[in-house]
């Protein structure tokens, strides 16, 4: 990932740090300048080998272009934002997924099945920024018709206030989590409807168990392990920074200094959030593998 993210900025001239930092007209000599004091003027294999070796045996991300701030320092006092807007999300779309797609598979065909189904269709057609505006647009409490939630730039850390930090997420939460929600529901739906047809199922009932623990223990168990994977990928893309709601909301994490660093075309800055990004993307996956263990009874590992 930091090679190809390399690449990028050598095989584009457009996104050369020093011709975005020169100016509309920039004269050679200032750009020469310019990337003689940001050691650019190296060949891109060298930077990429001391890059790296920073990073293997120090820790080191470099510093930025922009403010020449350590990049660590800048990503870690922006994660706790991002991990706020994540978790919360994630626990809000899973409950909502789950609970919604067991209903619409048991009670299928029914009027609550239609109604969500379909509910669902329009949460997943409409865009985060569009939504995240809405939602402004209507519940802000400074701009909003009904003014029930703090509005855009209101987050507050957890720390310095667990009340304001919560009252400021509800929004994003929401926005965030709608069309996660959707589509878990209407996964969990089709494969938990595929599943009660199994003989297993049929097996359960006629052993005398309830209704109930037949869908719970068995039926949902068996059909939720797609909602696992999905899990694991989404959270970890959205740990790397919810580029679209931190920008609506004005929330200051890591998708948000994403955003910042490439309109400045701050290298350092932007290799930084890549690879933190790309770190947890693997992070969730091994703790997908890990869970395929406890919740599929059909997987085993040595």
């Amino acid at each position: 990932v930091s090679l190809l993210t390399f690449i990028v900025f050598y095989l584009f001239p457009s996104a050369d740090p020093a011709l975005l930092r020169a100016g509309h007209q920039p004269t050679p000599a200032l750009v020469a300048q310019i990337r003689k004091n940001l050691g650019l003027d190296k060949p891109w294999y060298v930077q990429y080998f001391r890059y790296m070796k920073a990073l293997v045996l120090h820790f080191d991300f470099g510093y930025s272009y922009q403010n020449g701030v350590s990049v660590r320092t800048l990503i870690f006092n922006r994660l706790p934002a991002t991990l706020s807007l994540t978790v919360g999300a994630a626990v809000l779309w899973l409950i909502a997924g789950i609970t919604i797609g067991t209903i619409s598979a048991v009670r299928r065909r029914s009027l609550f099945d239609r109604a969500a189904m379909g509910g669902a269709l329009v949460a997943i057609s409409a865009p985060v920024f569009w939504l995240g505006l809405v939602s402004l647009f209507l519940f802000a409490s400074d701009i909003g018709k009904f003014p029930l939630f703090p509005g855009a730039g209101s987050y507050v850390g957890l720390t310095a206030n667990p009340g304001k930090w919560f009252t400021s997420l509800i929004l994003p939460w929401c926005v965030l989590a709608a069309s996660f929600a959707a589509i878990y529901a209407r996964l969990l739906r089709a494969n938990l409807i595929e599943a009660m047809s199994e003989d297993y199922i049929r097996t359960a009932r006629a052993k005398g168990l309830s209704e109930r623990r037949v869908i719970l223990g068995h039926g949902v168990r068996a059909a939720i392990t797609p909602i696992v994977t999905a899990t694991g990928l989404d959270v970890g893309i959205l740990l790397g920074g919810a580029i679209l709601t931190e920008t609506v909301f004005n929330i200051p994490g890591i998708g948000r200094l994403s955003y910042d660093s490439i309109l400045n075309g701050d290298l350092p800055m932007i290799q930084g959030t890549v690879l933190i990004g790309a770190f947890f993307i693997v992070l969730a996956n091994l703790v997908v593998d890990i869970a395929y263990a406890f919740i599929d009874p059909r997987v085993r590992y040595s």
